[in-house]
């Protein structure tokens, strides 16, 4: 069943059947999705799986090989220069000037932007008092550390105050004092403004922390959508784990039975099971272990998190590839950019 069931008026975003192909590789296959005015929603998925596809494809950097993708009312094939006025977009990969200051790096954007120079210097000083730069702006990017250049680049994108904002992986590479920070400045946009953000991430505690709603997006497709909430409750209950060296055959069968065990799998030596009333639940198991002379040498009793929900619908961990995404990327943006 396809994810988008209809027009919303007050969607932002909407794709419809969008596919992306680099020769034989499919990045995107099929995508519909709607994502509302004012969201903080994230693509949570692998490296590899499409997200910074569909951002490049959303910021008019690629173009869909089929489908269509509309943002704030214009499409991004046909309108680029419409939808890049509407847009803000933090790449995954540094795109500061190093040679320039961080107040310098800004002044250019809005440039760029078309901005003239009592704005441009009005918007400067707002944004380097967004992310708690204005102590720096006259410093060289050379002498940032790298959550210092992650803010400067989240600044850069509100220079010309966009309607959205695509944050592309942007805590990657950051120790986590840092990450959590730049969390901070992330809620204060959306609190502040009503932005909508597009929060690309492979880390499960920053979807989880972050966004109203979360697509799992894995070798192209949308394999879930909901609230990280709903995402985790969808498995149906708590994880309970057992250690034991001999899971013998008729004992899983008698805990597979047990009426509030809903799943068992085992792995390691583990066993894993997915319950309802754990806490309850925990007695009878041993019980039941200690009839069939199998030793348990630990229980765990815990809630899901995003990662069970990833590893249910994928079969597997998350994983970090190599991107698949084209690097040219930030320049092609840049030199395209009109006036």
């Amino acid at each position: 069943m396809p994810f988008l069931q209809g027009g919303s008026a007050s969607a932002i975003i909407t794709l419809k059947e969008l596919t992306k192909k680099f020769g034989e590789f499919v990045a995107l296959d099929n995508l519909s999705l709607e994502i509302e005015k004012g969201e903080l929603f994230g693509l949570l998925g692998p490296n590899g799986a499409g997200k910074t596809t569909l951002i490049s494809i959303l910021s008019t950097i690629l173009a869909p090989s089929t489908g269509t993708a509309s943002v704030c009312g214009h499409d991004a094939r046909r309108e680029e220069d419409s939808v890049r006025r509407c847009i803000g977009i933090v790449f995954q990969d540094p795109s500061l000037d190093d040679e320039l200051t961080g107040e310098e790096n800004l002044d250019f954007h809005g440039r760029l932007y078309g901005l003239d120079s009592k704005t441009r210097l009005s918007r400067i000083n707002e944004v380097l008092g967004l992310v708690d730069l204005d102590d720096r702006r006259k410093d060289l990017i050379r002498n940032y550390s790298g959550g210092m250049r992650r803010r400067l680049e989240i600044a850069r994108g509100l220079m010309h105050r966009p309607n959205v904002l695509f944050l592309d992986e942007p805590t990657l590479g950051l120790d986590p004092q840092t990450r959590r920070r730049i969390w901070h400045y992330i809620t204060n946009l959306k609190n502040s403004f009503g932005m909508t953000i597009i929060l690309t991430t492979h880390y499960m505690d920053e979807a989880d922390q972050l966004c109203s709603r979360i697509a799992i997006i894995d070798r192209g497709r949308i394999v879930a959508m909901d609230s990280p909430e709903g995402l985790k409750e969808s498995l149906g209950g708590d994880l309970l784990e057992l250690a034991t060296n001999n899971p013998k055959p008729e004992f899983l069968q008698s805990v597979r039975e047990q009426e509030d065990v809903k799943r068992i799998s085992t792995q390691d030596g583990k066993v894993k099971l997915t319950v309802r009333n754990g806490e309850s639940l925990i007695p009878r198991i041993l019980q039941t272990a200690q009839s069939f002379a199998v030793e348990i040498s630990s229980v765990s009793l815990r809630k899901p998190n995003l990662e069970d929900v990833f590893i249910k619908l994928t079969g597997r961990e998350i994983r970090d590839e190599v991107i698949t995404e084209p690097k040219e990327r930030i320049r092609i943006f840049m030199r395209t950019r009109r006036r």
